[in-house]
């Protein structure tokens, strides 16, 4: 049996910067592309890694909004950071937006993000 899935587009987050979705719905789990720190609204990425990712939680905040779940119901987090001196500074930020929830996760320095941003998060959660 062909595995149904739903596409999930928010208003209130920036488009795909390619040929892929905000996030896909299957089985009961939504399966988040990665968030960069840009303002939907004006096309700007802010300054500071604490800036972006706020910026970050809010629009992965209306991908989930959009896919009927929410941070609560996140299982499982990639957090890529530019820098790895940032850990600190992110997982603060982090913590306040998700709220006492622990889900699985992983965190990775890499060489370079899509428009130069400092941190990117994707995450899987239940609908």
């Amino acid at each position: 049996m062909a595995t149904v899935h739903k596409i999930v587009h928010s208003e209130n987050a920036p488009a795909a910067l390619g040929p892929y979705s905000q996030a896909i719905v299957a089985n009961g789990f939504v399966f988040c592309s990665g968030s960069i720190g840009i303002n939907p609204q004006t096309g700007a990425v802010p300054e500071g890694v604490e800036a972006q990712t706020e910026q970050v939680f809010a629009n992965m905040g209306a991908v989930l909004k959009g896919a009927h779940s929410s941070f609560a119901q996140i299982v499982k987090t990639t957090v890529f950071l530019k820098d790895l001196k940032d850990f600190d500074a992110v997982n603060k930020i982090y913590a306040k937006n998700m709220g006492g929830a622990l889900p699985a996760r992983s965190c990775v320095e890499v060489a370079r993000l899509p428009k130069d941003v400092l941190v990117e998060i994707e995450c899987i959660a239940t609908v």
